[in-house]
């Protein structure tokens, strides 16, 4: 028979060594046995009997978000594509959808999705690209994730160059809060976002601020 150390066995039920540590003090869960130096060990026949419990109970979820309601056609792509091919892989799963900015992280389906992962809920999460769960602070919900024994999947892994990566984060800092500007600043604001994404025309800056603006005001 298999034995784990506590924190392996930890990271395969996607809890913390510590909440190990508590249940063996509350009696929820002993180890197998501990030797002489004080490490515990857990036998292949407890690790069956609680996964068994624990993935009855975690969800694959996928995470679909745009940032303004006027991008309702592009937000019923992104969950019709990421249902097909949640349904290619063959397990269980829900979807969350979300409306907000990158750079919001009160979003109400953002909040339910780190919830559910911080409860054991979530044995994935599946997004199509990476910034639609977050433009800035992507690398912590990972780790937070990772910590729950819950992986974040991306489906579309086509890199970057540093400069693009650049340059629309910069639009996307700029465009929110250029909202909040009045008269000249503003309009030094907008002609920043201009040179940025290299000249395009009024109307399409014109429509990122209003995108903004309406995230601002929700």
């Amino acid at each position: 028979m298999e034995y784990y150390t506590i924190n392996k066995f930890a990271k395969i039920i996607g809890v913390t060594p510590q909440t190990l540590r508590n249940w063996d003090r509350s009696g929820k869960l002993h180890p197998h046995h501990t030797s002489s130096n004080g490490y515990r060990y857990y036998s292949e026949d407890q690790l069956n009997a609680v996964t068994g419990i624990q993935t009855a109970s975690k969800k694959v979820i996928g995470y679909c978000r745009v940032s303004s309601p006027r991008q309702k056609d592009d937000l019923e792509r992104q969950v019709e594509n990421l249902r097909t091919y949640l349904y290619a892989q063959g397990q269980p799963f829900e979807i969350i959808i979300d409306v907000g900015s990158g750079i919001n992280y009160k979003k109400k389906g953002l909040q339910d999705l780190i919830r559910r992962i911080e409860s054991n809920q979530a044995e994935k999460v599946v997004i199509l690209y990476k910034d639609r769960l977050l433009r800035f602070g992507f690398e912590l919900i990972e780790t937070i994730a990772a910590i729950h024994g819950c992986k974040i999947e991306i489906v579309d892994t086509t890199q970057k160059s540093e400069q693009q990566e650049l340059v629309e984060d910069l639009v996307q800092i700029i465009t929110v809060f250029s909202c909040k500007l009045q008269g000249k600043r503003a309009h030094k604001a907008k002609k920043m976002i201009q040179e940025l994404v290299g000249g395009d025309s009024d109307d399409k800056v014109g429509q990122d601020t209003a995108v903004a603006e309406q995230q601002t005001e929700n």
